[in-house]
């Protein structure tokens, strides 16, 4: 009876340590399509692009979310001890890029409002 329960175990910590990458490339992509959607969309007006970037906002939380407890079980198997939701990889990873990309969001519309980066070659 042991010997199964240990191969239960064994296979669902096997299973945690293959799903680790598989959520952290998930929420590294997820984080992408949110710079993409803030930054490099050249198309769409400010009012788009904050919906988009919100709804992707939301996306990338819930997928780091996702992601955190899946690191917080590994952490839970390996070391038996209570680990905290926010200091496991995923979610650090993303404050930290959705802190970067606040700031940058709003250094760009200042930027925009504010100046011009190109000169009137008609005055010459």
């Amino acid at each position: 009876m042991l010997v199964g329960t240990a191969a239960v175990v064994h296979g669902v910590g096997m299973l945690i340590e293959v799903a680790k990458p598989v959520v952290f490339v998930f929420c590294i992509l997820s984080l992408y399509a949110l710079f993409h959607a803030a930054f490099l969309n050249p198309a769409s007006d400010l009012d788009q692009r904050v919906y988009e970037s919100l709804s992707l906002l939301a996306l990338a939380a819930c997928i780091s979310v996702a992601g955190a407890l899946v690191f917080r079980q590994a952490a839970r198997a390996s070391y038996s001890r209570r680990a905290r939701l926010t200091s496991t990889l995923p979610m650090q990873l993303f404050v930290w890029a959705s802190g970067v990309m606040l700031i940058l969001f709003l250094v760009s519309l200042y930027l925009e409002s504010h100046c011009v980066f190109y000169r009137d070659v008609r005055v010459f």
